[in-house]
């Protein structure tokens, strides 16, 4: 400027720089992760904002299951989420997508072993978690990696189970010894579990006849308050209706049963257990999905007439049988839940 000129006054910032805390950390909540990390370089105000707890609660880390340059850091920048703000999480999703060797199975091992290990020293809010499609039962996970991570996983789930109200581990694919052990792990604490929504749908591996389990039976029986259970009806049993009738008959509000042609669904179950179940879980509503289950003679035996169903959702992929009529379905079953 000219030694005559006067020196020009800073340009106001406009409505931003005046914007209320409240207002900027909800335009900041739609903001990914690298327009975040720009936004708290551009004040010291942004940057406090952008450590402000409700900007983290939700969280959905996934693992890509093969390789790539976008992808390659996947690993490193999820531990290094967890152990920022981690602190603030409540709501949890974990997807780790088709991997492909073991090699990846053991990296993911071991990044969440350190991921776990980080929340359960640092974080008391965590209220809903979600470990989706690990599918434990495929050969790509090797014996030790699987025994590994399931020792994580359910330390973990003993540090969080007084506080963690939704749980779900779908696709797991586990044995009835793993599965009963993990979820055990809940109520070891107490002899109960807090969590209110339980997702175990595929959450034992197929072909295994659940419903004879007495394990699985007396586990379930931990778990006093359950709203929403979604199983396969492979674990269904006159005994473990009987169990909710005792341990969540107040709260249970739905019951969510998956039967697909490859898991045992020959068992018989009496029609005085499930009004028994109606009769004192009065808001209950059961909804059923059947894979490739299409055939009249199975579907009656499965859906009886005491049974308060709610939905029914029947699914005909890679289904062949030229004999095959829904004609019965239609004029014989379905009218009962009318």
């Amino acid at each position: 400027m000219d030694e005559d000129s006067q020196p020009t006054p800073p340009q106001d910032q406009g409505c931003w720089a005046r914007l209320p805390d409240v207002c900027l950390r909800r335009v900041f909540w739609w903001l990914g992760d690298r327009d975040r990390s720009r936004a708290a370089l551009v004040c010291r105000k942004w940057n406090q904002t952008m450590f402000s707890a409700d900007l983290w609660r939700y969280r959905t880390i996934t693992f890509s299951g093969r390789p790539s340059r976008v992808h390659a850091s996947e690993f490193e920048s999820a531990l290094w989420y967890v152990k920022k703000f981690g602190r603030y999480l409540e709501h949890l999703e974990i997807k780790f997508l088709n991997p492909y060797n073991a090699v990846l199975t053991k990296k993911f091992q071991v990044t969440m072993r350190g991921l776990l290990s980080c929340l359960g020293k640092n974080n008391s809010r965590l209220k809903s978690l979600s470990v989706q499609h690990l599918e434990l039962d495929r050969l790509v996970w090797r014996s030790s990696t699987r025994s590994s991570f399931l020792k994580s996983l359910s330390f973990f789930l003993k540090k969080v189970g007084k506080h963690l109200s939704c749980l779900s581990l779908k696709g797991a694919r586990l044995t009835v010894e793993q599965g009963c052990g993990l979820l055990g792990a809940l109520s070891h604490s107490r002899g109960e579990s807090a969590v209110s929504q339980l997702n175990l749908e595929d959450f034992f591996s197929h072909h295994l006849a659940v419903y004879g389990s007495a394990r699985f039976r007396s586990t379930m029986a931990t778990f006093r308050g359950l709203s929403s259970l979604t199983l396969n009806y492979s674990c269904v049993s006159d005994e473990l209706l009987e169990a909710l009738c005792q341990s969540s008959a107040g709260t249970l509000r739905a019951l969510n049963v998956k039967c697909h042609i490859h898991d045992p669904h020959g068992q018989v179950i009496w029609g005085m257990s499930w009004a028994k179940l109606a009769r004192h879980a009065t808001n209950l509503k059961v909804n059923f999905f059947f894979e490739r289950v299409l055939k009249y003679e199975r579907l009656v035996r499965i859906l009886l007439p005491e049974v308060p169903v709610r939905s029914l959702s029947l699914r005909s992929c890679y289904f062949s049988d030229p004999d095959w009529s829904m004609r019965p379905t239609l004029t014989h079953l379905l009218p009962t839940f009318r």
